[in-house]
């Protein structure tokens, strides 16, 4: 008559412990394990959403506004593809330069040791210290961000970057007036010379 109740407990533990073990972990240390810090996402997580190939979607109470060196904003959704060191195909996500507002492509750690994290914005490429990301950042809410809920268009915005940076550019040349290095973007976080004046 023991031997059964013994068993019984054995098993109970058994299914308690499994239960507790298959508690989902949370996004921040979803990140930590891929190699990323964990402030790349503010507080206030409601619930996020992960699969096997590293497809993710953050859901936020609402879209806020965070402070690093610059402003991050983060619509309602956020969503990429996570692999170890580096998320890609990343949307829900903008940085604030001066003042215009750039939709965030990619984010990368290349080599933890160099204390950097890239942050891809498509016509550029901005390295920021790791150690700002250390924990997440308390976000500000905000209303509709540009008139919607979502982050312009990165196409239609880069677009209008370029040109826009082409031709003051071009008329600095023509003026003489530019001192320095030309770069263009090439791979992740490097640039090619294009001309030195």
């Amino acid at each position: 008559m023991m031997i059964p109740l013994i068993v019984s407990t054995c098993i109970h533990l058994v299914f308690i412990f499994a239960a507790v073990s298959c508690e989902k972990d949370s996004i921040y240390d979803i990140l930590k394990a891929h190699g990323l810090p964990m402030g790349l996402l503010p507080k206030g997580i409601s619930r996020f959403d992960i699969d096997d190939t590293g497809r993710f979607e953050v859901h936020l109470d609402q879209a806020c506004n965070a402070k690093f060196e610059s402003q991050l904003h983060f619509d309602t959704n956020v969503s990429g593809t996570l692999s170890y060191g580096q998320i890609g195909a990343l949307s829900g996500i903008a940085a604030q330069e001066l003042f215009l507002w750039f939709p965030v492509k990619g984010i990368g750690v290349d080599v933890p040791s160099s204390g950097l994290i890239y942050f891809d914005v498509g016509v550029v490429v901005k390295q920021l210290p790791l150690s700002m990301f250390e924990t997440p950042k308390d976000c500000m809410a905000v209303g509709d961000f540009e008139s919607g809920d979502s982050i312009p268009d990165d196409d239609l915005l880069a677009e209008s970057i370029a040109k826009s940076q082409s031709a003051k550019l071009g008329h600095e040349l023509d003026q003489g007036s530019l001192g320095g290095t030309i770069c263009r973007k090439v791979g992740k976080s490097s640039c090619a010379l294009v001309q030195s004046v």
